[in-house]
């Protein structure tokens, strides 16, 4: 009897690690999932899970990983697979793909975690119906990733949509802004850690008029009018834990029109926007079957 196809998926989040492993039928048949510590820790348990759960099935018939960023993406590259200049204390220059290439001989598909999630809400979620879609996380920091033609984008490195920088909220003008790199930046004024120096409490700890709903919808609002301006996707997916906070989609909707200030002659803009920005319907398994995808896709090229 011939053993299973298997393949690994790997998202590694500034916050925690998703793994799993899941098979050629596209079923997620086991996943793990803890926090993202020190690099030498965190991928000791990465290495722990894959190896362990397809050791019965003989290997991995292929692994696909999902970072944050920055990440190396070119191939030709001495520092592919490798971290770059992170927020993230201790995790500049770690060598992701290495240490995978060092345990598993099958071929590895690596892109960031934000890119991965796009492409798992292309193929099975909320933007399965369309060929270009941007998906942003708002979390511990702000990413996204972009599909033009259900295709990743990758140019120069990798979109880092969370390190632009909006116009300030008027009732955020004192703000400075926790990005360690730009300050207020995007990251800087609207991610999980910036709302709770500001306000002093996570955002669902505060009550609905305080004025940091308003602020967080601006920017988010601002956000997807500059996506809309110069990638025009015809989807915008809104994740991560910020987002969880589901109520904030309405507010962000109307910051997309008021910034958009109805120079886009859309429908999907002016009277069907519950539509085009949306919450991601893979919920947070978004970025680790986004993971999946990129094995398959591994094993499909090799």
């Amino acid at each position: 009897m011939t053993a299973p196809r298997l393949f690994g998926g790997v998202e590694i989040g500034g916050t925690k690690v998703v793994c799993a492993i899941g098979d050629s039928q596209e079923r997620v048949l086991a996943e793990e999932r803890f926090p993202t510590t020190d690099p030498t820790s965190t991928l000791a348990q990465v290495l722990s899970f894959l190896g362990e759960r397809s050791a019965s099935a003989g290997g991995l018939t292929a692994l696909g990983v999902g970072s944050f960023g920055p990440i190396e993406l070119r191939e030709s590259s001495p520092h592919y697979g490798i971290i770059g200049r992170t927020p993230k204390p201790g995790w500049s220059g770690t060598d992701v793909v290495g240490a995978l290439r060092r345990e598993f001989s099958c071929p590895i598909g690596f892109d960031t975690d934000v890119n991965a999630a796009a492409l798992a809400e292309h193929r099975w979620g909320a933007a399965k119906d369309v060929q270009s879609a941007v998906y942003v996380t708002v979390g511990t920091g702000i990413g996204g990733g972009a599909l033009i033609g259900g295709t990743p984008i990758h140019g120069l490195m990798h979109p880092e949509i969370g390190h632009i920088h909006p116009r300030r909220h008027p009732r955020d003008r004192e703000f400075s802004g926790v990005c360690p790199f730009h300050g207020d930046c995007l990251e800087g004024l609207a991610s999980g850690p910036a709302i709770v120096a500001r306000s002093g409490a996570r955002l669902q700890q505060l009550p609905p008029d305080h004025a940091q709903w308003e602020i967080e919808a601006d920017y988010l609002g601002q956000l997807c009018a500059l996506l809309l301006m110069t990638l025009s996707p015809q989807r915008i997916v809104l994740g991560g834990g910020v987002m969880s906070q589901t109520q904030l989609l309405a507010p962000i909707r109307r910051r997309l029109q008021h910034w958009a200030a109805g120079y886009i002659d859309r429908t999907e803009v002016l009277s069907e926007v519950d539509r085009y920005v949306v919450s991601p319907a893979l919920g947070d398994q978004a970025g680790v079957r986004g993971a999946l995808a990129l094995a398959m896709d591994a094993a499909a090229e090799a």
